[in-house]
């Protein structure tokens, strides 16, 4: 009896995950690492922050399963636009700390779900906000700027590389 509920269970967790197919994988993977590295080449070209590790997350999810209503462009930049704000709003007032912390990814969450940009990655923009202490130029750099950035190189990357899954599915 609990051989067959193991197996079961295996069969209907491979309903919900997603396949790939293998001309897929062989290309999604360098589209993160070139988007990545593109990121940090223009930061570095233009001196400004494009780079924090939420995007590295953001990137997962545009490369790797880009097809998710959670990669599409309105939940990448409004949702980190959201967990920005939200962390300096949280900073500004309420200083630093693991409760601010708590709150704020909390209040991401909840916004993002409220305003329809829910995107996971967010949640750690808030985190991250709240813990460096951000302010006001954290939600333009590397916030706003990189969001932006990343799905520019991920739209341009599914058009150029044939192999690559479409993205993004829609734009708002």
């Amino acid at each position: 009896m609990l051989q067959s509920w193991l197996v079961e269970q295996r069969r209907r967790g491979r309903a919900y995950q997603p396949h790939f197919q293998r001309r897929q994988v062989s290309v999604t993977w360098l589209g993160a690492l070139l988007a990545i590295a593109l990121l940090g080449l223009l930061g570095a070209w233009s001196g400004m922050v494009l780079l924090a590790a939420p995007l590295g997350a953001s990137s997962v999810l545009l490369f790797g399963y880009p097809a998710s209503p959670l990669a599409q462009p309105r939940n990448i930049v409004l949702g980190n636009l959201v967990g920005a704000l939200v962390s300096v709003a949280a900073v500004a007032w309420l200083g630093q700390g693991p409760l601010v912390i708590a709150l704020a990814v909390g209040l991401t969450v909840l916004l993002g779900q409220q305003l329809r940009c829910l995107h996971p990655p967010a949640g750690g923009l808030a985190f991250l906000g709240v813990a460096l202490g951000a302010t006001p130029p954290f939600v333009i750099t590397p916030v706003l700027s990189g969001s932006l950035l990343l799905v520019l190189i991920a739209a341009a990357f599914s058009r150029w590389v044939k192999a690559a899954l479409p993205y993004p599915h829609h734009w708002l």
